[in-house]
């Protein structure tokens, strides 16, 4: 049995955690969890465990919660003994010498197919650029962000109707088969890892609420990924009659006989949304929310605040979510 520590601060890390607990305990037994400190949460902001730490509770597992992780944390470490530790939306940067601690090392599930999309929000990256698939790696953790040798990914679809929330369901479950082929190799020290190709990668950002803006200038099938990307959060607006609609659902459509009126200009209605024309495109707005509603599917939406044709939605520069190298980290 090897001894495993977890690092990690969010939900999306409870199926391959329940696995861990049940089947996996054969290959790897969980000894400890590191995860973020408690914080302020919900409309009350009330001081709140998060997921991971509430999993280790009921298991009686030592938790720690450093607002960093030093020196005295890897004491802390050493002192579990661990074999190997595998990391997940953890929220810390861990030092070579924490890397370094456990005997087989430091494992890392990212949430991409890497090298594309390195960095803070590869889920969300992924939808906003129109990709069909996407994916969840396991490699070793280096310094480097992202960049360690790859042991295996498993793949997933994106469906041109899925939000963030929906592949991140999909991308937790895609941990277990991914672990259950590698742990027992990395264990027993025959599991290959391969070195990423740094030629092809491709890095994202921590999202903010300005990045839910829309440039109608751009085509269709970008527009629909950036509303559906950054469901539920940040979430993409737009001014309408004087009010901010946030946009929950979009994808795109066809028109037959369509002339061009210009990029923001909604062209009419059909069954399933509100149609606006883009740079290249007709882009369909499923779900919208006016201030202080619900998020209603567009028909439903239109029976209360009407939109007429002809009706034009400014653009707004997009801010960037992909480069090809790490986004500079703003000066405090």
């Amino acid at each position: 049995m090897r001894r495993l520590i977890f690092m990690g601060s969010d939900a999306i890390a409870l199926p391959a955690l329940n696995w861990l607990a049940g089947e996996g305990s054969r290959v790897a037994q969980v000894i400890g969890v590191f995860t973020q400190p408690d914080r302020a949460a919900g409309r009350g902001q009330k001081i709140t465990p998060n997921a991971i730490k509430l999993w280790a509770l009921a298991r009686r597992l030592p938790v720690l919660q450093p607002a960093k992780v030093g020196a005295a944390e890897r004491q802390q470490l050493a002192g579990l003994k661990p074999d190997v530790t595998l990391v997940m939306a953890y929220g810390h940067i861990l030092s070579q010498e924490v890397i370094d601690t456990p005997r087989l090392g430091t494992l890392n599930l990212h949430t991409s197919v890497l090298p594309k999309y390195r960095g803070a929000s590869p889920i969300q990256t992924a939808i906003t650029c129109a990709e069909t698939e996407t994916g969840v790696t396991l490699m070793r953790m280096v310094r480097k962000l992202d960049a360690g040798p790859v042991a295996d990914g498993e793949h997933v679809k994106i469906d041109p109707l899925d939000t963030a929330a929906e592949v991140e369901a999909r991308l937790a479950t895609a941990c277990v088969p991914l672990l259950a082929r590698c742990l027992r190799g990395i264990a027993a020290g025959t599991q290959a890892f391969v070195a990423q190709n740094e030629s092809l990668a491709s890095y994202c950002r921590r999202l903010e609420k300005k990045d839910g803006v829309l440039d109608f200038e751009l085509p269709a099938r970008l527009l629909a990924g950036r509303i559906n990307g950054l469901m539920p959060w940040p979430g993409c607006s737009v001014e309408i009659s004087g009010q901010s609609v946030k946009l929950g659902l979009a994808d795109i459509c066809s028109l037959l006989d369509h002339k061009p009126t210009g990029a923001g200009a909604v062209v009419g209605v059909d069954a399933e949304g509100l149609l606006v024309e883009t740079g290249q495109g007709i882009l369909r707005l499923r779900k919208l929310q006016r201030p202080g509603g619900k998020m209603l599917p567009a028909a439903e939406f239109l029976h209360g605040f009407p939109v007429a044709t002809g009706t034009r939605l400014a653009s707004r520069p997009m801010p960037p979510l992909v480069a090809p190298e790490p986004f500079l980290r703003p000066k405090v």
